[in-house]
């Protein structure tokens, strides 16, 4: 599988699923555009890292994910960079848990601005290129909270919910032009934010590292193993390449079970 002459972005790609999203992208060939916050040195031998070991172009842009202009700006940078986009991966998400009466407004609109809305707005500003050339391919990272609820999640939940209903929204739009917008939703995956949960919950539980994985942590995936980001990127990639141009206005689930019950 190629994505040679590609140019892709990535939202929330500096760490965690998105990087791994990126690099197995950049490994098939495509150039990237990095995005995501963090330590401007350490963001920096991150792309620089990507790109000598993958051979592409990698570049990055610090856009903010819940403001529009930002995210149409980040686009438009990637086309002057790159020439095109051909590949839009929406990952970039907060998370914050309360219950319904205690939520935060502020948190509830930031949740649903960049788990959400950045989507749209990203969507928004590649389309037009994507249709002229009659190719793209659109990734939104959901979740397996797209298919189903927890509770005290209840932005997270409706984003995620959201996404997969805004891809199939998109697939239908944009089913004869060459176009394919799909969903991924994964469970949980080994990320340094998780793994940092497992830390907490240790402490909070008094229990081991083994058993707060399995108990908590993946009490609710049956397998009872972390995704990796490894999986990630292959399943994406996988999802923008010629064997997939049939496949568009799905939900893919990634998550070990967890929503077949």
């Amino acid at each position: 599988m190629t994505l040679a002459t590609k140019a892709a972005i990535v939202t929330g790609s500096t760490s965690g699923i998105g990087l791994g999203i990126a690099t197995a992208l950049a490994r098939a060939g495509a150039n990237v555009m990095l995005n995501g916050f963090g330590d401007a040195g350490d963001i920096e031998r991150v792309r620089a890292d990507l790109a000598a070991t993958s051979g592409v172009d990698v570049r990055y842009s610090p856009a903010d994910m819940s403001d529009p202009a930002a995210v149409a700006a980040m686009v438009g940078a990637a086309e002057a960079a790159f020439g095109r986009v051909d590949i839009l991966v929406n990952n970039a998400g907060i998370q914050h848990v309360a219950a319904i009466e205690d939520f935060p407004a502020d948190s509830w609109h930031k949740i649903l601005a960049i788990n959400l809305s950045s989507n749209f707005f990203a969507m928004q500003a590649v389309i037009p290129g994507m249709k002229a050339r009659g190719f793209g391919r659109i990734i939104n990272v959901a979740s397996a909270h797209g298919l189903v609820g927890s509770p005290f999640k209840s932005a997270y939940v409706a984003a995620k919910h959201g996404q997969v209903g805004l891809t199939k929204v998109a697939a239908l739009e944009l089913a004869e032009t060459g176009i394919t917008v799909n969903a991924v939703c994964p469970g949980y995956v080994r990320t340094p934010l998780v793994e940092g949960q497992i830390a907490d919950q240790m402490k909070a539980h008094n229990l081991d590292r083994e058993a707060v994985i399995k108990t908590v942590i993946l009490g609710s995936q049956p397998n009872k193993r972390f995704v990796e980001v490894e999986e990630m990127g292959a399943v994406v990639a996988f999802l923008c390449s010629a064997a997939a141009q049939s496949i568009t206005g799905i939900a893919l689930p990634v998550d070990g079970a967890w929503t077949a019950r």
